[in-house]
């Protein structure tokens, strides 16, 4: 498989196999953990989250419904500008659901802290997060209730997540070689 590897990737972290594997994983446990509920609200943050979520609902065995966020923490050519700002909002209020909100990757945790706090004001009855990906060096930044995958601190791409719009439909998470990024 390394052999098929385009030259602007370095190597595969995660396979397609072991993502989905723990993907039903993590939604056997979601499932368990929401069994006393109603429904459960899942709120996907666009776009890197979008194929994350896909499988995940695709698992759960519980009632669910599905929404939208879409948030921007990046400047121009993949810049991270630090400031978050929200680009589409939920359809409906929150207030007094079962909120999970399901992100692709947890870097600095920004964006996720930024949620929380904005949910949280909107008087769920409950707010967890699901990550499929934190980055090693940031234990601390924010707590994640359901992780998919510690990886290394680079630049990864696939299963939703990008590089300037490229990579994001791979079936596995690849280390996305330097030299593209840096040129």
């Amino acid at each position: 498989m390394t052999n098929q590897l385009s030259p602007d990737l370095t190597r595969i972290l995660v396979s397609e196999v072991t993502i989905q594997q723990h993907v039903w994983e993590l939604a056997q446990q979601i499932s368990a953990d929401y069994a006393h509920v109603e429904r459960l609200y899942v709120v996907g943050v666009l776009k890197g989250a979008f194929i994350f979520l896909a499988d995940l609902c695709r698992q759960l065995t519980i009632p669910h419904v599905v929404d939208f966020m879409a948030l921007s923490s990046y400047g121009k050519a993949g810049a991270v500008s630090g400031a978050v700002r929200l680009v589409m909002d939920l359809r409906e209020p929150i207030e007094g659901e079962h909120v999970l909100i399901v992100e692709d990757i947890v870097d600095k945790g920004l964006t996720l802290h930024y949620l929380v706090e904005a949910l949280q004001g909107r008087q769920p009855a409950s707010l967890k997060t699901c990550a499929l990906v934190r980055k090693e060096r940031h234990h601390e930044a924010i707590s994640v209730d359901y992780l998919g995958f510690e990886i290394p601190d680079v630049w990864v791409v696939g299963y939703g997540l990008d590089y300037a719009e490229r990579f994001r439909t791979l079936p596995y998470i690849a280390e996305l070689n330097p030299s593209v990024y840096r040129a």
